[in-house]
């Protein structure tokens, strides 16, 4: 049976973003003259934010965009509800261009449709907690009653039980982030844009709500764009990553291809440091059969058997329990595909060398 092709919800095509009273200007020198950001700054006194950006991403993905500070995500991902005007480009959200809309069709998108979580948390301090996530639904004029039951929802799928009553200055850090990403979802968007929203937060709080928006993303199956500097933490929660540097996307992929395939040396700098354990996988290493026994290789009886989706990390337990023996691979009918050996497994941790 064919697996159904996923639906794609948001689409940017060629996205520019010059800041600057010449940007139009400076946007045809680019293309005709091939400019690069510095030239732009001391011809034009602009500069390049987002340069022909590229993507799509599809229903239901995490898709993270990361770079370092200035690299241009967080502006990118401000032109996909246009809080920011492209200075070129096309933005598609659902098949609709979301450049020729009005301002009324604008603001529904933003408040139904889209869902913004900040790094700012952005509560209003004299609102009870129940009274910031249901904001919201108030500017739809949603009523009190019903505002209210999807605020407790919401309160309750980020953990928050007992606290609606409680004011912003009465709750941690932490929990001031999970009031913001509970405001957004009670709006039930489709899509949420999260622009670096635990990177204030210390290292375990960190952790506890990246681990708790996996879980609610699971549930819920909302498509999110996650803006974030930290490889690990795009690795750790993302389907697909695009890595961002001077405002061009240098690469698109999953966190295996991320870190197995960096696309320049600037990624592999990125990912130099990434444990491969959790991130490679048996269909990424292991070798054919007929090649493992051409090598003079002979396939155990009592081999152990794994699907081509086991991690590096589980291989190898599997490899030590065999003593040191192959590992058969098989693809998710059953059928036998290949075969992971110690040395296999040591150039997966090890990954490519110059």
């Amino acid at each position: 049976m064919n697996q159904a092709v996923p639906r794609e919800v948001i689409r940017l095509e060629n996205v520019w973003k010059v800041f600057g009273n010449r940007a139009e200007e400076a946007l045809r020198a680019i293309r005709t003259e091939n400019l690069n950001k510095a030239e732009v700054l001391a011809r034009f006194d602009c500069v390049v934010g987002v340069a022909d950006v590229r993507i799509t991403i599809q229903e239901g993905e995490i898709f993270c965009i990361m770079g370092l500070s200035g690299s241009g995500k967080s502006t990118l991902v401000r032109h996909i509800n246009r809080l920011l005007e492209p200075t070129a480009g096309r933005i598609e959200v659902d098949d609709v261009d979301v450049m020729s809309l009005d301002a009324k069709t604008l603001r529904a998108l933003r408040s139904q449709k889209i869902g913004m979580v900040f790094q700012n948390f952005g509560l209003m301090p004299h609102r009870t907690v129940r009274d910031n996530v249901a904001l919201p639904l108030e500017v739809r004029s949603v009523g009190k009653t019903e505002r209210w039951r999807r605020a407790e929802t919401a309160i309750s799928l980020v953990e928050l039980d007992g606290w609606a009553d409680k004011y912003a200055h009465e709750l941690s850090g932490g929990m001031q982030q999970r009031v913001g990403l509970a405001r957004a979802l009670a709006a039930d968007p489709d899509i949420l844009l999260m622009d670096e929203p635990f990177s204030a937060l210390d290292p375990l709080i960190r952790r506890q709500l990246q681990n708790q928006f996996m879980e609610l993303s699971a549930k819920m199956k909302k498509t999110t764009v996650f803006i974030t500097h930290d490889l690990d933490e795009a690795i750790r929660i993302g389907h697909r990553i695009a890595i961002m540097k001077e405002g061009q996307i240098v690469q698109i992929g999953t966190p295996e291809e991320i870190v197995t395939q960096p696309a320049d040396d600037y990624v592999a700098d990125f990912v130099a440091g990434i444990s491969r354990l959790k991130l490679v996988f048996a269909h990424s290493i292991m070798q054919s059969i007929a090649s493992f026994e051409a090598s003079g290789g002979k396939v155990p009886d009592d081999a152990p058997c794994t699907g081509e989706e086991t991690d590096l990390d589980h291989l190898i337990d599997l490899n030590i329990s065999a003593n040191g023996g192959p590992v058969l691979i098989e693809d998710v009918g059953g059928k036998l595909i290949g075969v992971v050996t110690g040395p296999d497994l040591l150039h997966g941790i090890q990954g490519q060398k110059e």
